[in-house]
């Protein structure tokens, strides 16, 4: 499965230094479960240099 909603992209920051390119997110918010805007800004805020 993909991305449900923004507690995903939390458990995905957990991990985040471990690599990861990317996440499927179209259902979620085709369902309105998560906001991109607010994801995309948590993800960021994950974003290792």
């Amino acid at each position: 499965g993909g991305i449900t909603n923004i507690n995903d992209i939390k458990a995905l920051g957990a991990v985040a230094h471990e690599g990861i390119i990317g996440a499927i997110t179209g259902r979620a918010i085709y369902e309105g479960t998560l906001d991109f805007a607010e994801a995309e800004k948590l993800a960021e805020s994950y974003s290792v240099s």
